[in-house]
């Protein structure tokens, strides 16, 4: 009676994949929709300060959706699968360095709106999966920003204009990967590591997930 119970409550409650809506792995992405993501490149998209930019793929189709489902719709086991995509790229990149894992940090406001940040998941995953370690206190967002997406790149320097501050206490010796959803104009990136460099961190490497413009 136990198993045929249990079997039931296993039907009914079976995750479905948010990507398809399938029910037949009980995943929140399934196999077959994971397997559509897709590599752009292994080359450093940009160099800014000396830092090499990589962007995972392009920000569309299921890897779109799948951002936007962690991001705005409080999907939080897609974290897994984003991280798991994004260290799979970083992997082929063949760089054996120990890195210190720096999510992109949310203003206090934003995260007390948002009850998350999305990126901070991704790496506690993305940390599980490579044997780095996860900082969420090496670098905090001081200035309330605005949105990136309707400015232009020149707006968007000018809006994250000392929006970080680096916590001199932590390590600033071990190297750094930061790591992002999606690069557009690299103005969020940019800003990061001149704000590491000027606080005393040395090897500093950025990771995103996509950019809609590879």
């Amino acid at each position: 009676m136990k198993k045929i119970i249990s079997s039931f409550l296993d039907l009914i409650y079976r995750k479905r994949c948010y990507i398809c809506g399938s029910s037949k792995y009980s995943l929140k992405m399934c196999p077959k929709c994971y397997a559509e993501l897709s590599y752009a490149g292994f080359k450093a998209q940009r160099i800014i300060h000396g830092v090499n930019i990589y962007s995972c793929a392009v920000y569309e189709k299921t890897l779109q959706k799948l951002i936007r489902g962690l991001k705005y719709h409080k999907q939080k086991d897609l974290a897994y699968y984003l991280a798991k995509f994004m260290y799979e790229y970083f992997e082929k990149l063949g760089d054996e360095r120990v890195f210190q894992v720096v999510p992109v940090p949310l203003h206090p406001k934003r995260l007390k709106q948002r009850k998350y940040n999305h990126m901070a998941l991704v790496a506690e995953e993305f940390c599980k999966l490579s044997g780095s370690v996860p900082n969420y206190e090496l670098i905090t967002r001081v200035k309330d920003t605005r949105p990136q997406y309707k400015l232009t790149r020149n707006q968007r320097m000018e809006n994250l204009s000392e929006a970080f501050e680096v916590n001199r206490s932590k390590d600033l010796k071990m190297p750094v990967l930061i790591i992002d959803d999606i690069c557009t104009t690299g103005a969020t990136f940019e800003e990061m590591i001149a704000t590491l460099q000027k606080g005393g961190v040395k090897e500093i490497v950025c990771l995103a997930a996509s950019s809609p413009n590879i």
